[in-house]
């Protein structure tokens, strides 16, 4: 790997015990994630990964979902503090998307991709600024991991066995070696896990 890039890339992403990132229900079967993402120390876990991002980038599902529910967290009193810092976070941050049938994005500085993830993440790095963080959108992880740029896994151990459904690290992706750099467990059982990729 090249110790000479100048910005990291982090993927984050909540998975099961068994490895998946939704349940055999399909790609919306995801509610077990829920109760272990707002604990307080996943949320904290959370403002600690994305702090030091300038870029976030987002898969079309990701992107549609977060849109339509995001931006309206930031001025709603009702909601938590946390949420309300990363709902501001994510609207002024840039946001990168990959999609193939979106063309056009409306929020507040995105922009559709015009590459594979690989591509354009070779650039990102070449440009200054922060962190690159991926927002749990599982092919593009799945395709910067294949490509070897990635430089931390940010994942959100979830205590439930799904039983079925999509792998992250699925068969075919090249062998890596990585090294746990931060571990924080919530009150949920869930443990938050920051590993570094070694060179």
């Amino acid at each position: 790997m090249d110790t000479g890039k100048s910005r990291t890339v982090v993927a984050n992403i909540s998975l099961s015990l068994d490895g998946r990132i939704c349940g055999p229900g399909g790609e919306y079967d995801m509610g077990w994630i829920v109760p272990h993402a707002i604990s307080d120390e996943a949320r904290a876990h959370m403002t600690r990964v994305t702090s030091a991002a300038t870029t976030a980038l987002l898969g079309r599902k990701n992107f549609q979902g977060f849109s339509g529910f995001w931006p309206a967290v930031a001025e709603d009193a009702t909601a938590h503090p946390d949420d309300r810092a990363f709902s501001r976070w994510l609207d002024a941050v840039e946001k990168v998307v990959f999609s193939t049938t979106l063309t056009e994005v409306t929020w507040n500085n995105a922009r559709l991709a015009d590459a594979d993830p690989a591509t354009v993440v070779k650039r990102l790095r070449q440009q200054d600024g922060g962190d690159i963080i991926v927002l749990a959108s599982t092919s593009v992880i799945q395709q910067l991991l294949g490509a070897g740029e990635v430089d931390q896994l940010s994942i959100t151990l979830c205590p439930e066995i799904a039983g079925g459904g999509v792998r992250l690290f699925d068969d075919g992706l090249p062998g890596s070696s990585w090294e746990l750099i931060d571990t924080t467990g919530t009150s949920s059982s869930a443990i938050c896990l920051r590993y570094q990729r070694k060179a």
